[in-house]
């Protein structure tokens, strides 16, 4: 893929679709409702827009298209944006080189475009996609942030604090603050969507 800079303003788009996916009505569980509440009371407040930005290849993002195709139901409309912005998307993979998984880093990969250091600046929210290939581990991890998932496609293994169990397109998956989650593929790459709050949004996650 290609990298090129786009200005800064076609992901407004994007994120009236992420807004349109959180006012739907969520799944019967008080705390991922009040933590998709928080994060429409933030995504409209504290952005200031850079000028441009550009995108980065990444290994994982060859995965993209099939991801993208999965995508059924109301969450269509966010993944035609995230196909229309995809050369512009910000992938990296923030963690140190692991032994027992020496590819992990070019089978995982985030773009984010809304918190303190993504195109769209927030101090109080991260927003982005989380791409991981077929057949991947991604390892136990934790973050101060609270976490809210929302997964576009893909069947994965879920786990946080007990038996992997799988989710499907359309589940939300909350991470509180510092709890040690993991995911892991099967045959389909997995496409989620993230959000990000709480009182610390900028110390990035770290394998336990």
């Amino acid at each position: 893929m290609t990298s090129q800079p786009v200005h800064a303003s076609p992901l407004w788009p994007f994120v009236h679709a992420v807004r349109d996916l959180l006012e739907q009505p969520a799944p019967p569980d008080a705390t991922i409702e009040s933590e998709t509440h928080r994060v429409l009371a933030l995504i409209d407040g504290g952005r200031r827009p850079e000028d441009a930005f550009h995108g980065t290849d990444h290994p994982a993002a060859i995965h993209l298209a099939n991801a993208l195709a999965a995508v059924k139901g109301p969450a269509e409309t966010l993944a035609g944006e995230i196909a229309r912005i995809a050369p512009a998307l910000p992938w990296k993979y923030s963690y140190p080189p692991r032994q027992d998984a020496p590819d992990l880093g070019e089978r995982i990969a985030f773009a984010e475009l809304v918190g303190p250091a993504a195109p769209l600046r927030s101090d109080a929210l991260c927003l982005g996609v989380t791409l991981i290939a077929p057949q991947t581990l991604y390892p136990l991890h934790r973050h101060p942030a609270i976490e809210l998932y929302l997964v576009l496609s893909g069947t994965a293994a879920w786990s946080a604090g007990g038996p992997p169990s799988l989710r499907p397109p359309g589940t939300w998956v909350l991470h509180p603050s510092e709890v040690v989650h993991s995911m892991e593929t099967g045959a389909e790459p997995l496409l989620a969507l993230y959000c990000w709050t709480g009182e610390d949004i900028r110390t990035s996650s770290s394998y336990t």
